[in-house]
């Protein structure tokens, strides 16, 4: 088995994934090195808290003095490491040149050749928005490479493992089939790819569709990599629809413009005057220490805060999975960006693929705001209520629990058997004192069902004003 999933929360998995060099825990952050440029040498990386990095092929095939390095020494000797490293193919200059000097085949086989823990085919990145006919076509000659790329791997033995990309552009129905295509590959990693403009311009929301929908596709029982997704806001959201590999060059790009990354967005070093952070580096260094560096030295400290910023990030997510609180995590990230916000709601169309993989025993629900509403917990709740039996003529339900009843009114939760009212989820829910009306609304759809489903009995509800105005609609 190449990928064992140890824990779940939403739809995030913490996992090993078992490579040539070692076990990568997931979900994992993999440092982008550029082999011509060596801004924070490969060998540092463990420091910081990587267990697998990603470089460029192509990069190294295109250099003489990198690729016969490669060819003799192996791709980790080239880099000097020895964990784990995967492999991009060039579809990356393919996108932004519009063409690249290397057949799929050559870069299929060169990669095999290094040894290259993951290999990737040269798969054909469709820039969104493009004409459907366009993305079409990409994709079928995207699913040709791939499945060229199939057996070249396993002409080689099969030991390295082989990443399928699902493209596809922003057309949902060819992301659909691109997924579903790869399926039917024997490949050991998905790779959801030509987001990077999309992220990049945040829209999030399109990113967010893109990925639910190649997950409702795509078999479970193997890792997803979103390529280009490397800023440290972004981890939970989309680990939490499922996401188990990230990629960043963020860490040195946004460090030679003196960005500084942080979970909460990006902040300008000329705007900082005490750092959030509790780094080596923000701890030995003020704002104004490294606004009077040199650049490069600058860019060097910043990028260590980078990286150290987005490891931290990603052991909270793991933690969160492990510890059921990952819809927590999420809910307090997207408050960061309005985009963000957006880009969770997509989940409500996506209930069913979401309630499909959370897991249904937790040991607490933490109210954090209208979001909460959507998570399977409360879905689950108002399905089982429907099962109870009861067997008296005539049912209290009382929004005060101070009064003797059969069941009470929870918000978001709706009717809640008085002998569940100390039982997860609605017993174990935490929550605010004027709440949005969506806890309300939920809760009072809720009840409704419920009393569809017994309309044999008497109802007789004992409810306050705060709750009135939310039932008269559905009162007979």
């Amino acid at each position: 088995m190449r990928f064992e999933i140890t824990a779940k929360d939403a739809m995030g998995r913490v996992g090993k994934l078992h490579t040539p060099h070692g076990v990568v825990e997931t979900p994992a952050l993999m440092p982008v090195i550029n082999p011509n440029i060596r801004f924070i040498p490969p060998a540092d990386m463990k420091r910081y808290g990587a267990e697998i990095l990603i470089t460029n092929s192509y990069i190294i095939y295109r250099s003489r003095k990198l690729r016969e390095t490669a060819l003799e020494k192996g791709l980790h000797g080239l880099l000097g490491v020895d964990i784990p490293v995967m492999t991009d193919s060039g579809s990356f200059q393919l996108m932004v040149y519009g063409d690249v000097e290397i057949t799929n085949s050559e870069i299929v086989q060169f990669q095999n050749e290094i040894k290259s823990d993951i290999v990737t085919p040269l798969d054909i990145p469709t820039p969104p928005d493009a004409e459907y006919s366009t993305a079409m076509s990409d994709l079928e000659e995207t699913l040709r490479r791939e499945r060229e790329a199939e057996e070249i791997h396993e002409s080689y033995g099969h030991e390295n493992l082989l990443s399928i990309p699902v493209q596809g552009s922003t057309h949902i129905e060819l992301r659909k089939l691109s997924a579903m295509e790869a399926n039917g590959i024997n490949g050991d990693v998905f790779a959801i790819g030509a987001v990077v403009p999309l992220l990049d311009s945040y829209r999030f929301a399109d990113v967010a569709r893109i990925v639910l929908t190649s997950k409702s596709i795509l078999t479970p029982t193997k890792p997803v990599h979103l390529f280009g997704a490397g800023h440290p806001m972004i981890f939970a959201l989309f680990t939490a629809m499922g996401i188990d590999l990230f990629d960043s060059a963020a860490y040195a790009l946004f460090a030679k413009d003196d960005r500084y990354l942080t979970p909460y967005g990006t902040l300008k070093l000329e705007e900082i005057q005490y750092f959030p952070c509790s780094c080596p580096v923000c701890l030995n260094h003020t704002p104004e220490e490294l606004r009077k560096m040199n650049k490069n030295e600058r860019a060097y400290l910043i990028a260590e805060h980078n990286l150290y910023t987005s490891f931290e990030e990603i052991r909270r997510v793991k933690q969160a999975i492990k510890s059921n609180e990952l819809f927590e995590l999420v809910e307090r990230r997207i408050r960061a960006h309005p985009y963000l916000i957006q880009a969770w709601r997509e989940i409500r169309n996506h209930l069913e693929l979401l309630e499909r993989h959370d897991p249904s025993a937790k040991k607490v629900f933490f109210y954090l705001g209208r979001e909460s509403a959507f998570r399977p917990a409360v879905k689950r709740h108002q399905e089982r209520v429907l099962q109870v039996e009861i067997e008296k003529d005539e049912i209290v339900i009382s929004s005060d629990t101070g009064i003797p009843a059969d069941f009470y009114l929870r918000p978001v939760f709706g009717v809640v058997p008085a002998e569940l009212m100390e039982s997860y989820p609605a017993g174990h829910a935490e929550t605010y004192d004027d709440l949005e009306d969506e806890a309300y609304i939920v809760a009072a759809e809720g009840l409704k069902k419920f009393m569809d489903a017994n309309r044999d009995k008497k109802i007789r509800l004992v409810v306050d004003d705060k709750w009135r105005r939310y039932l008269n609609e559905i009162q007979d």
